[in-house]
């Protein structure tokens, strides 16, 4: 199955004095997703904010909330974020933690739920739990601060996370995050992605409609 292509602007690239009017920018040009990258200082070394600024952004958009937890222990704090209005709550497999029952857990708070592998995490790592996520996020960059280049060696990664997926008849998306322009956007959408999380390329675009309508075309 092959999904239409998904723009998830990343909040993280936003302005972060006001981060409502961030997202209403992304509404305002008729895209349905935004990425809120959640950072505990521990996991990746930067820090961004908690439920409670999810809940205050919720309070005035109706985009699906693409919420990426990079924490040490995600699972603690999982109910938090469905309850402040994740619609999806992805999870990395790097920390130790009972992931299948987290992944489970998620869902039964009423979310959709995603598995997230780092640069240097073989895509092995995540292959026990394709048929139990909405969406696998590759990492194109090590994860923590945006404007990084992205890494083409990840290109390979994708590809092979793709052919499990149509091997198998699955139906999760495949998101990627890290140095996403249209430039590399597009070559993540030959190799199999379907799902683009765009910070800086987004928000620091002239044109951000155009960048919309482009990855939309995909």
């Amino acid at each position: 199955m092959k999904h239409a292509s998904v723009l998830a602007p990343s909040i993280l690239a936003g302005d972060h004095a006001r981060l409502a009017d961030s997202a209403q920018i992304v509404e305002s040009l008729g895209i349905n997703w935004i990425h809120l990258d959640i950072m505990d200082g521990h996991f990746v070394p930067n820090l961004s904010f908690g439920p409670q600024t999810v809940a205050a952004l919720r309070k005035g958009a109706s985009l699906f909330f693409d919420t990426h937890l990079m924490l040490d222990e995600p699972h603690r704090y999982i109910e938090a974020f469905a309850k402040a209005g994740s619609n999806l709550i992805s999870i990395h497999i790097e920390p130790a933690y009972d992931h299948a029952a987290t992944l489970a857990r998620i869902r039964s708070l009423g979310c959709q739920n995603g598995i997230v592998l780092n640069p240097g995490t073989p895509a092995e790592a995540i292959e026990p739990f394709l048929d139990q996520v909405d969406l696998v996020l590759v990492m194109t960059v090590q994860p923590g601060f945006g404007g990084q280049p992205f890494r083409r060696d990840m290109l390979p990664k994708i590809a092979q996370i793709d052919r499990w997926r149509q091997e198998r008849g699955l139906t999760f998306r495949l998101e990627v995050d890290g140095g996403v322009d249209l430039v590399t956007g597009l070559e993540c959408r030959t190799a199999g992605a379907d799902t683009f999380v765009a910070g800086t390329s987004f928000f620091g675009a002239a044109d951000k409609a155009s960048v919309a309508r482009t990855i939309g075309s995909w």
